[in-house]
């Protein structure tokens, strides 16, 4: 018989304590302290929303001493008009603004990503360093051209840039997708006499639905908070947009109707999230997928 016997490799060094992770209970309740923290302005605002309005800085909590959901009925025509002609007009806005979006930024992605042509490199750096510009810098120039246009108090300075390919973020974030997908399919659609327009269209769309829908959430969320744009823009109030409506609630001498204000924001917020909600699969897909070649 052989008498050597078999060793078998031990087990490996335990690693240091301060290496190891913290358990699940206090993980969670770290992740539930966090949750907390960051929804407390969101659950403190919506608990003013139902609060008469000299109870609301006078006691601080959230859960309030007496309930008055007057505040909903007096928002809503605080401003002389239906609070719901201000939704109109941002979802107007915003509507437009994701169709202008998506089909012009597409087609510029789709320029950077499978076309040749001179000076592409610079033209893509140029577009990105668009990213870095602030919009108080932009914002004088704009005025001057649309003033000139005569397009002011009009959502024309709103909507129209949309469909100009005006965002870089949404034509950088497409490029990255369509950059992932193979070129084999562009190939067999041009071997079948496929131009690039078909190729776009009926290939490299419809294979875009994670990037296009991401984009989507972002512009209606950035387009209905947006607040700087509108205010400048919009000076006539049958044009006001939530965002410029909500300021409205504060007159001219500082004086704020804080009961009636938290209330319409409350009801301004819930389009963001019915958006976000329905398509957070989407975004999550279309953020896990975009990959940074």
């Amino acid at each position: 018989m052989n008498d050597e016997t078999t060793t078998r490799p031990g087990p490996g060094p335990k690693r240091p304590a301060s290496h190891r992770g913290l358990p699940a209970p206090v993980k969670h309740l770290l992740l539930l302290l966090g949750a907390t923290a960051m929804l407390y302005p969101l659950l403190w605002m919506v608990s003013s929303s139902i609060k008469p309005t000299e109870l609301i800085f006078r006691e601080p909590g959230l859960w309030p001493s007496r309930v008055d959901l007057a505040n909903y009925t007096r928002g809503w025509t605080a401003l002389g008009q239906p609070f719901q002609y201000y939704l109109y007009n941002s979802a107007v806005i915003a509507g437009l603004a994701i169709i202008g979006n998506l089909l012009t930024c597409s087609m510029a992605a789709y320029a950077f990503a499978r076309l040749e042509f001179p000076l592409k490199k610079l033209m893509f750096g140029l577009m990105l360093g668009t990213l870095m510009l602030p919009i108080h810098v932009l914002i004088v120039p704009q005025y001057i051209l649309f003033t000139q246009l005569e397009w002011i108090n009009t959502s024309l300075p709103l909507v129209v840039p949309k469909f100009l390919a005006h965002d870089a973020f949404f034509i950088f974030l497409m490029v990255q997708f369509i950059r992932g997908l193979p070129r084999e399919l562009d190939e067999a659609a041009r071997i079948d006499g496929c131009g690039h327009f078909r190729i776009y269209w009926r290939i490299v769309l419809p294979l875009c639905s994670p990037a296009l829908a991401t984009s989507a959430v972002f512009t209606f969320i950035w387009t209905w908070n947006d607040f700087f744009s509108q205010l400048i823009f919009l000076t006539d109030p049958g044009q006001y947009t939530v965002p410029v409506a909500l300021r409205a609630f504060m007159d001219g001498e500082g004086h704020t109707a804080w009961g009636p204000l938290f209330a319409m924001s409350v009801v301004a917020l819930a389009p963001i999230f019915g958006v976000f909600l329905a398509g957070q699969r989407y975004l999550t897909q279309g953020i896990a997928t975009t990959g940074f070649k």
